[in-house]
């Protein structure tokens, strides 16, 4: 885990409201909290253990070559349905909140969280999507009926892909 790592999970605290995450790796730890009060000698003496930068002295850089624009793919995961016209009339996207493996069920022997047809509230659970080994619900976010599922279980998502079309109600 590197600092662009962590810089991206307090944006996504922040877009989320979310104060607290803390994750366990099997060579590290990362715990962040927000709001809450800070113990200033504790962070003095973690930034006293903190390995030195380097800074490198910049390189000189060369004017960019021209890049030809590239032609836009249909989808670029498998598995992410292209959809020509996206979401009707009175529908939205929920879409995917991070970068991960997408699983429309909580585990592989139980029933999916939502089909198509499915009523949701805004803290109905839709999905799960793993990242880094940890498994993050996906709530819905408004409420109304599931009209298209748009990514198969098991595949890749990114940040953004949208993952199910809903009807508003």
């Amino acid at each position: 885990m590197d600092f662009k790592d962590i810089k991206r999970i307090v944006e996504l605290m922040d877009d989320h409201g979310l104060t607290h995450f803390k994750l366990e790796l099997e060579e590290s730890k990362l715990e962040l909290r927000k709001g809450a009060d800070l113990d200033l000698d504790a962070v003095q003496k973690l930034m006293s253990f903190a390995p030195p930068q380097y800074m490198h002295a910049p390189q000189p850089q060369m004017a960019p070559a021209p890049v030809a624009p590239a032609a836009p793919a249909p989808s670029s995961l498998v598995g992410v349905e292209p959809s020509a016209d996206g979401p009707g009339p009175g529908e939205v996207e929920i879409k995917s909140v991070l970068v991960g493996t997408f699983y429309r069920t909580p585990s592989p022997d139980e029933d999916v969280f939502v089909k198509e047809g499915s009523e949701v509230a805004e803290d109905t659970v839709v999905c799960i999507v793993e990242a880094m080994k940890v498994m993050n619900q996906i709530q819905a976010g408004v409420r109304g009926t599931i009209t298209k599922v748009l990514v198969e279980n098991g595949t890749p998502v990114q940040y953004g892909d949208p993952l199910f079309y809903v009807k508003l109600a």
